[in-house]
């Protein structure tokens, strides 16, 4: 018979609530309570454990296998291919145009790095890699990072494979070249083509407390609907972080509803949500 769990106390909360925060920069409001009970409860009546509070503990005493899971569970992840149409819209008709351009004439290399800071479940590196690998000629090398906190997310982005109703928004041409439509026990489902994944390395990151993702190094960087969760002065510490990643003239991209106006002196508005690295000597 499973343990019948005491339902989240406002103190309770308020302890995951500080955890969290401290632990990945994700600051959850008030009204957040129910949401932390109801994504923390099968795992608290797995353990056999009757009270948030005892599982608390175990988070905190039980190393980091213990919080990771709790992080997995906590994290919103919500994305799907081509997010962002006008962000796709700008790569495609204006960025790598002029990355183009400026190789011929020996302006930069026939490369493009670009990091996908939390991830997700992988769609967006994916969409990302179709729409380069289509559009760029065929010398040229592309290199996407591709971040997340959650390793449960990760582990479907490794997998690639989704469901058909995911096909809706990836454009066609990219969906005959590169998605493959599963059969038998995969009916239903597609999965991305090896020379795709090829192009991606997923790899587990903390916005908040980054160790292995190279300054100066990234053409584009996107971290899209994920600083709106973090409270201020994270943000302007994460957005710190984010461009100092941005090779020379890179761009950040965030999500629609986020605005870094006063993020950081070093950025300058392209279009709405896309930003580019501005030095005062160029």
């Amino acid at each position: 018979m499973q343990a019948t769990v005491r339902p989240l106390t406002v103190r309770e909360f308020s302890m995951f609530r500080a955890l969290v925060e401290r632990e990945t920069g994700i600051h959850l409001a008030e009204v957040k309570q129910a949401l932390v009970n109801a994504r923390l409860l099968a795992r608290t009546r797995e353990l056999g454990l009757r009270t948030f509070s005892d599982y608390y503990e175990r988070v905190v005493d039980g190393g980091d296998d213990e919080l990771v899971r709790m992080i997995n569970a906590i994290c919103t992840n919500e994305t799907h291919f081509f997010r962002e149409p006008a962000q796709f819209e700008l790569l495609e008709g204006s960025l790598l145009p002029r990355f183009i351009d400026e190789a011929a004439h020996g302006l930069r290399p026939r490369r493009v790095r670009i990091w996908s800071a939390a991830c997700s479940t992988g769609e967006e590196p994916y969409s990302i890699a179709m729409l380069l690998f289509a559009r760029l000629p065929a010398d040229w090398s592309i290199e996407i990072l591709a971040t997340d906190l959650s390793t449960k997310v990760l582990a479907k982005a490794a997998a690639a494979t989704y469901p058909m109703q995911r096909l809706e928004h990836v454009p066609l041409d990219l969906r005959k070249a590169y998605l493959l439509r599963g059969v038998g026990s995969q009916d239903g489902k597609f999965r991305v083509v090896p020379r795709i994944r090829k192009l991606v390395e997923f790899r587990r990151e903390n916005l908040i407390a980054l160790e292995a993702v190279p300054q100066g190094s990234f053409d584009l960087v996107f971290c899209r609907n994920v600083l709106m969760y973090f409270s201020s002065e994270t943000r302007r510490n994460v957005v710190g972080e984010l461009v100092d990643r941005l090779a020379p003239t890179g761009h950040l991209f965030v999500g629609h509803s986020e605005t870094l106006h006063g993020s950081d002196p070093r950025l300058r508005t392209v279009v709405p949500t896309v930003y580019q690295l501005f030095r005062e000597s160029e």
